[in-house]
């Protein structure tokens, strides 16, 4: 009987676990591939998991800041998905090689053509953008999913340094100090330059395409499996002390 009721409380604790674990990476995150360093380009992965039991993911928004225009911001093809992209006008026009800019992409939408991403699943939305802000060591991108039953989640708030992370936090690409070939495509008046910098961050979105749910799946199990690991090590030490209790009792007899 005891043995059962500590076996049950590992479980107990084992599940704890693993809801506290959850929304650690369950939310709308945005990583780049690579470094996203100030004044470059660089490729970016929007990475959306299905949080639903019974609903499919079947569209995604991303709202650019609108203090940080980008001058090129350019969505890779995703199987099964169709991308918009919506631009505004520009308070204030930026030059890029050398030219006057007016208006600059403000949002990208993925909009599902088929099931979307399904429960159990997620997807990576990727984007070629730049030049990158000089001046800011972090670019926050608000973010709305919607799912197939009508359910819209916000992921708009925006996480503060020193306090707890907000419950639907935006996603938040962080800035690696500037590169030396990086700063020169985006500062140069040579537009070759800039075009061939964007060029390469187009390349490596279309390489890592083929792959691209392989890594995250990997860090996804190893948070599972490790998870499973703490319930084992709960319940283990609940069976060693029972059986330390049993070795008393029988040195007392």
């Amino acid at each position: 009987m005891k043995a059962s009721r500590i076996a049950a409380a590992g479980a107990v604790s084992g599940l704890a676990v693993l809801a506290l674990s959850a929304p650690a990476f369950a939310h709308v995150s945005v990583q780049p591939e690579g470094t996203a360093a100030k004044g470059g380009y660089a490729t970016v992965n929007f990475k959306v998991p299905n949080e639903r039991d019974n609903a499919s993911t079947t569209k995604l928004e991303i709202n650019l800041p609108a203090d940080q225009p980008l001058a090129s911001v350019m969505p890779q093809p995703v199987p099964g998905w169709k991308a918009e992209v919506t631009k505004s006008k520009l308070d204030k026009p930026i030059e890029s090689h050398g030219k006057q800019l007016t208006e600059a992409v403000s949002k990208v939408t993925w909009t599902a053509e088929g099931k979307g991403v399904e429960p159990g699943y997620f997807q990576k939305f990727p984007l070629s953008i730049g030049a990158l802000p000089e001046d800011a060591d972090q670019m926050v991108f608000k973010a709305i999913q919607t799912y197939s039953n009508k359910e819209v989640v916000r992921w708009i708030e925006v996480p503060q340094e020193g306090q707890e992370e907000p419950e639907n936090p935006a996603p938040v690409l962080e800035l690696a100090a500037a590169e030396d070939d990086a700063h020169g495509a985006a500062g140069s008046s040579d537009e070759k330059a800039g075009d061939d910098a964007e060029s390469a961050a187009q390349n490596t979105a279309a390489d890592s395409s083929a792959d691209s749910g392989s890594g995250d799946g990997s860090d996804t199990t190893a948070r599972v499996l490790g998870i499973v690991g703490i319930v084992v090590g709960a319940a283990g030490v609940g069976y060693g002390v029972l059986a330390g209790r049993r070795r008393d009792s029988g040195a007392s007899a």
